[in-house]
């Protein structure tokens, strides 16, 4: 399995989760705004050099572990969050 470390980079109004793939120096990024009490998922890419690994799921992973630490909810506008969402209803609880 591909090592994927996560970061998070931003403040209160609005932020980013950034992938990292041992290996490469290419960042995958999931880009939120806050919106009320909710977080806006508004972007996620992936460069094509570290495609395929996983990397997208892992960035929207890391923002509902968060969303459940923290206690926003999380209005997926970019359709890859939307469609995670709707391969997790489990995580129905969080969409705001």
């Amino acid at each position: 399995m591909t090592e994927v470390t996560i970061t998070r980079h931003g403040d209160e109004a609005a932020g980013e989760y950034r992938a990292h793939v041992a290996g490469s120096r290419a960042v995958g990024r999931l880009t939120w705004v806050r919106r009320g009490a909710a977080r806006v998922a508004d972007h996620t890419t992936v460069p094509p050099e570290i495609g395929g690994r996983g990397v997208a799921a892992r960035l929207v992973e890391a923002l509902v572990a968060d969303a459940r630490a923290q206690g926003f909810r999380i209005d997926p506008e970019c359709s890859y969050v939307d469609a995670a969402f709707r391969r997790h209803p489990e995580w129905r609880d969080l969409r705001a």
